[in-house]
Protein backbone atom coordinates (compact mmCIF):
# COMPACT_ATOMS: atom_id res chain seq x y z
CA UNK A 1 0.00 0.00 0.00
CA UNK A 2 1.28 3.35 -1.00
CA UNK A 3 1.07 6.09 1.54
CA UNK A 4 0.23 9.38 0.01
CA UNK A 5 1.58 12.41 1.58
CA UNK A 6 -0.70 15.30 1.79
CA UNK A 7 0.87 18.48 0.69
CA UNK A 8 0.16 21.21 3.11
CA UNK A 9 -1.15 24.31 1.54
CA UNK A 10 0.51 27.34 2.84
CA UNK A 11 -1.97 30.17 3.46
CA UNK A 12 -1.25 33.88 3.49
CA UNK A 13 -0.20 35.34 6.77
CA UNK A 14 -1.85 38.38 8.23
CA UNK A 15 1.29 40.43 7.62
CA UNK A 16 1.38 39.52 3.92
CA UNK A 17 -2.26 40.52 3.52
CA UNK A 18 -1.64 43.81 5.33
CA UNK A 19 1.34 44.59 3.06
CA UNK A 20 -0.80 44.02 -0.04
CA UNK A 21 -3.59 46.22 1.34
CA UNK A 22 -1.09 49.00 2.14
CA UNK A 23 0.39 48.82 -1.38
CA UNK A 24 -3.06 48.98 -2.96
CA UNK A 25 -3.93 51.94 -0.72
CA UNK A 26 -0.77 53.78 -1.78
CA UNK A 27 -1.52 53.20 -5.46
CA UNK A 28 -5.09 54.43 -5.05
CA UNK A 29 -3.83 57.46 -3.12
CA UNK A 30 -1.58 58.42 -6.02
CA UNK A 31 -3.85 57.55 -8.94
CA UNK A 32 -7.28 58.33 -7.45
CA UNK A 33 -7.07 62.15 -7.47
CA UNK A 34 -5.87 62.18 -11.08
CA UNK A 35 -8.76 59.97 -12.17
CA UNK A 36 -11.29 62.08 -10.28
CA UNK A 37 -9.88 65.24 -11.86
CA UNK A 38 -10.30 63.76 -15.33
CA UNK A 39 -13.86 62.71 -14.49
CA UNK A 40 -14.68 66.27 -13.42
CA UNK A 41 -13.24 67.71 -16.64
CA UNK A 42 -15.22 65.21 -18.70
CA UNK A 43 -18.47 66.24 -16.97
CA UNK A 44 -17.72 69.91 -17.65
CA UNK A 45 -17.03 69.20 -21.34
CA UNK A 46 -20.24 67.19 -21.53
CA UNK A 47 -22.22 70.07 -20.02
CA UNK A 48 -20.67 72.50 -22.53
CA UNK A 49 -21.66 70.33 -25.47
CA UNK A 50 -25.19 69.81 -24.11
CA UNK A 51 -25.76 73.54 -23.55
CA UNK A 52 -24.57 74.28 -27.09
CA UNK A 53 -26.90 71.61 -28.46
CA UNK A 54 -29.80 73.13 -26.51
CA UNK A 55 -28.81 76.60 -27.79
CA UNK A 56 -28.91 75.38 -31.40
CA UNK A 57 -32.27 73.74 -30.77
CA UNK A 58 -33.72 76.92 -29.26
CA UNK A 59 -32.45 78.88 -32.27
CA UNK A 60 -34.14 76.38 -34.64
CA UNK A 61 -37.39 76.85 -32.70
CA UNK A 62 -37.00 80.62 -33.07
CA UNK A 63 -36.46 80.37 -36.83
CA UNK A 64 -39.73 78.46 -37.22
CA UNK A 65 -41.92 80.25 -34.67
CA UNK A 66 -40.35 83.77 -34.59
CA UNK A 67 -40.37 83.58 -30.82
CA UNK A 68 -38.19 81.84 -28.25
CA UNK A 69 -39.72 79.03 -26.22
CA UNK A 70 -40.94 80.07 -22.77
CA UNK A 71 -39.20 77.02 -21.28
CA UNK A 72 -36.96 74.25 -22.57
CA UNK A 73 -39.77 71.69 -22.36
CA UNK A 74 -41.52 73.61 -25.17
CA UNK A 75 -38.94 72.13 -27.54
CA UNK A 76 -40.73 68.79 -27.12
CA UNK A 77 -44.36 69.87 -27.51
CA UNK A 78 -46.37 71.57 -30.22
CA UNK A 79 -47.35 75.12 -29.22
CA UNK A 80 -50.41 74.87 -31.53
CA UNK A 81 -48.76 76.98 -34.21
CA UNK A 82 -48.97 76.10 -37.91
CA UNK A 83 -45.35 77.21 -38.36
CA UNK A 84 -44.06 74.64 -35.87
CA UNK A 85 -41.78 72.03 -37.45
CA UNK A 86 -41.00 70.19 -34.22
CA UNK A 87 -40.49 68.42 -32.05
CA UNK A 88 -37.02 69.87 -31.99
CA UNK A 89 -35.56 67.12 -29.85
CA UNK A 90 -36.12 63.40 -30.25
CA UNK A 91 -36.00 62.62 -26.53
CA UNK A 92 -38.83 62.26 -24.02
CA UNK A 93 -37.37 64.78 -21.56
CA UNK A 94 -34.86 67.60 -21.66
CA UNK A 95 -31.55 66.10 -20.50
CA UNK A 96 -30.22 66.94 -17.07
CA UNK A 97 -26.73 68.32 -16.60
CA UNK A 98 -23.96 65.83 -15.74
CA UNK A 99 -24.46 66.59 -12.02
CA UNK A 100 -28.12 65.56 -12.12
CA UNK A 101 -29.68 69.04 -12.12
CA UNK A 102 -31.98 70.65 -14.69
CA UNK A 103 -30.38 73.11 -17.07
CA UNK A 104 -31.39 76.66 -16.24
CA UNK A 105 -33.05 78.71 -18.97
CA UNK A 106 -33.51 82.47 -18.77
CA UNK A 107 -35.39 84.48 -21.35
CA UNK A 108 -34.29 87.17 -21.93
CA UNK A 109 -30.70 86.47 -21.03
CA UNK A 110 -28.34 88.93 -19.38
CA UNK A 111 -26.76 90.12 -22.62
CA UNK A 112 -28.31 87.72 -25.12
CA UNK A 113 -31.85 86.75 -26.16
CA UNK A 114 -31.68 83.70 -23.85
CA UNK A 115 -29.27 81.89 -21.55
CA UNK A 116 -28.94 78.17 -20.97
CA UNK A 117 -26.55 77.28 -18.19
CA UNK A 118 -25.58 74.96 -15.36
CA UNK A 119 -23.95 75.91 -12.07
CA UNK A 120 -21.49 72.98 -12.25
CA UNK A 121 -20.50 70.45 -9.62
CA UNK A 122 -21.04 72.76 -6.65
CA UNK A 123 -24.59 73.64 -7.81
CA UNK A 124 -23.96 77.27 -6.83
CA UNK A 125 -23.23 80.36 -8.88
CA UNK A 126 -19.55 80.97 -9.55
CA UNK A 127 -16.77 78.56 -8.78
CA UNK A 128 -13.51 77.41 -10.28
CA UNK A 129 -12.21 74.24 -11.91
CA UNK A 130 -14.96 71.56 -11.82
CA UNK A 131 -17.29 73.93 -9.95
CA UNK A 132 -17.30 76.55 -12.72
CA UNK A 133 -20.59 77.57 -14.30
CA UNK A 134 -21.22 76.33 -17.85
CA UNK A 135 -23.19 78.47 -20.31
CA UNK A 136 -24.33 77.95 -23.87
CA UNK A 137 -22.39 81.09 -24.81
CA UNK A 138 -19.02 79.78 -23.55
CA UNK A 139 -16.44 79.34 -26.25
Amino acid sequence: MEIRRRKRRRSFTLIEIMVVVVIIGMILGLVGPAVMGMLGKAKTKNARSQTKLLKDTVNAYYLDCQTYPARLADLLTNPGDDKWAGPYMTVKNIPKDPWGEDYLYDIPGQETPFDIYSYGADKAQGGKSNDTDVSCWDE
